[in-house]
């Protein structure tokens, strides 16, 4: 059978929060071995096992305080592919576990780190979150609706999408980068560059004329009447992106819609107006009335659905795109690829400190002397 793509490849991980753990997530589900080094007694595992961000994964207790521990991520780390870490920039320099040693021991390693503000410039040691970082990167200046204070999309957009994503695809293109070269370097990960990267698209629209309103006003932020979502009779909602005229054309074919108005679907001017019939239109019926009279119309309307329901919806159980690992249901594995598999996800139910440590070449005495 094909292995996962990323199988052979070791990254040990130094535990943190967020961004870490979903790149270290992302590389365990397409195959990598990713050893992850949490701190000391003080890794609590009531939590750890619920959590799908450190599913797929062993795990050391090791106090990073100790010259003996130290020492030992030095050994560990000279026998990996890559290594991630989250801390800000310098902290792992005087633990003795900076690049610069790391590389000395290991040449071809891939050292990524993950911060809000990067490695360099006059923030690089501010404390933040995601927050602050889609703040500074100009993105959350564009999240909300017109009229309202900008709105954080959760952390979804520095954290995972413009941290941890980010940092899992610049470890694998400097892994490929060190296969041919044996340079092994360090992957300096910001979640402000990040998030200012996911705007990319934005950044063109604005280039081109085409995105200048204020917030809430324009194409993709809920300024226009085809791209929102609508409450409908029963308190839930349908989501509407009828962008290109064949899809806006099937939208005004099923609420039967023959307003001359309707022709100017990007005039912006013309769309409150119309924003406000379609909100009368879609309050006449339930939810799921909505997404029974569109089916087949090629509209783009999709129910909202919640995390329960959204675990059950035919499409999403056809691709099984949520697994249930540990007994905790969760997303599955992404991208999918044809010929490799991906890691079934498992959680981890309890420490192997021994077992992992022996697997990596640690004597019965040395793992003694490391208080396992």
């Amino acid at each position: 059978m094909t292995t996962p793509p990323l199988h052979g490849l070791r990254i040990v991980e130094l535990a943190g929060i967020g961004p870490g753990p979903f790149a270290g997530m992302m590389l365990a589900d397409h195959g990598a071995e990713v050893i992850r080094i949490d701190r000391g007694a003080r890794a609590g595992f009531t939590i750890d096992s619920k959590d799908p961000l450190l599913r797929s994964r062993r795990s050391i207790a090791l106090d990073l305080k100790s010259p003996k521990a130290v020492e030992a991520v030095r050994r560990i780390a000279a026998q990996a592919d890559g290594l991630i870490e989250g801390f800000r920039p310098g902290v792992t320099e005087r633990l003795g576990l900076g690049p610069d040693a790391l590389l000395a021991d290991n040449p071809r390693l891939v050292y990524g780190r993950m911060t809000g503000w990067g490695q360099t410039g006059p923030m690089a040691h501010e404390p933040g979150h995601d927050i602050n970082y889609i703040a500074l990167s100009g993105t959350l200046h564009a999240l909300g609706r017109a009229g309202s204070k900008p709105t954080p999309p959760i952390n979804l957009v520095a954290d995972f999408g413009g941290g941890g994503m980010l940092l899992a695809f610049g470890m694998v293109a400097a892994l490929l980068h060190a296969q041919r070269t044996g340079e092994g370097q360090v992957v300096d990960c910001a979640m402000t560059e990040g998030s200012a990267l996911l705007m990319a698209q934005v950044w063109g629209f604005r280039a081109m004329g085409r995105w200048g309103a204020p917030t809430g006003g324009n194409l993709l932020d809920t300024g226009a009447h085809f791209y929102d979502t609508y409450e409908c009779a029963d308190g839930r909602y349908v989501a509407l992106g009828a962008i290109e005229p064949q899809f806006y054309a099937a939208l005004r074919q099923v609420l039967a819609i023959d307003d001359p108005r309707w022709d100017r679907q990007f005039d912006p001017s013309i769309w409150p107006e119309l924003k406000r019939d379609l909100t009368a239109r879609f309050l006449a019926r339930p939810r799921d009335e909505w997404v029974a009279l569109f089916a087949g119309h090629e509209a783009c309307l999709t129910p909202v659905l919640t995390y329960d329901e959204a675990l059950v919806h035919p499409h999403n159980a056809a691709r099984q795109s949520f697994v249930t690992a540990g007994g905790l249901p969760q997303p599955a594995p992404a991208p999918r690829y044809s010929a490799s598999p991906t890691t079934a996800p498992h959680m981890r139910e309890e420490r192997e400190d021994r077992a992992v440590l022996a697997d990596l070449g640690f004597s019965d005495e040395e793992i003694a002397a490391l208080g396992h």
